[in-house]
């Protein structure tokens, strides 16, 4: 275990940290740019946790609104997972891949394949779109938008840092998760508003909308 007994040592005041392998770099190269980008989507997902929690629980005539505990029962324990991973993939994008300690434990495809298996069976019962959504309804689904946008930001810092320093800069396995995890937050989002009971506001193209 990881044990931390400070937080503040003054050695990135000048604007440097610390790589996986101790080598200082600024704080403002790609690299460092990519994980703390990781640990701002981690972030998100946490508050979407939070918002679940928050679900009113209680339904208008004073019964149990089932569909909010059926939503949080369904999503936190994936939620929870995704915040572990997401941390161990911030933490081997603070390394090149031919740095990282062999006995690194690293996520793999069967991560990445679990998520379109959620995906799939989540489709199968929402339906089908015929218009893109804009991200708005209850906070719960909001935080999910948000955290989809921060993560195709993390996919992007991930294929600049591959398109500048070479394909080994990172593992493809790394990429796919991310940008499947985008995908993955765009169907929680619609997932999380058909098992609510909300409508989904759809984009009108401004040909539609000019009178």
């Amino acid at each position: 275990m990881v044990r931390i007994t400070k937080v503040h040592t003054g050695a990135g005041d000048g604007g440097e940290t610390s790589l996986l392998t101790g080598e200082r770099v600024p704080k403002s190269i790609e690299r460092v740019e990519l994980f703390g980008t990781i640990d701002e989507l981690n972030s998100s997902i946490g508050w979407v946790r939070m918002e679940l929690t928050r679900l009113p629980k209680e339904a208008a005539d004073g019964g149990i609104r089932v569909t909010a505990i059926r939503l949080e029962s369904d999503l936190e324990p994936k939620l929870s997972l995704l915040q572990q991973e997401l941390f161990d993939v911030g933490g081997e994008c603070a390394g090149n891949p031919e740095t990282l300690p062999k006995e690194m434990v690293l996520i793999g495809m069967k991560h990445a394949d679990r998520l379109v298996s959620e995906m799939n069976y989540w489709t199968e019962n929402t339906p089908p779109l015929d218009s893109f959504i804009l991200p708005s309804g209850s906070p719960v689904i909001v935080a999910l938008h948000v955290a989809r946008t921060i993560a195709r930001r993390a996919e992007r810092c991930a294929v600049r840092l591959v398109q500048n320093e070479g394909e080994g800069a990172v593992r493809p396995a790394v990429l796919a998760y991310l940008n499947r995890l985008s995908d993955w937050l765009f169907v929680a989002c619609r997932h999380s508003s058909f098992t609510l009971g909300e409508e989904e506001v759809l984009w009108e193209p401004l040909s539609s909308r000019d009178d």
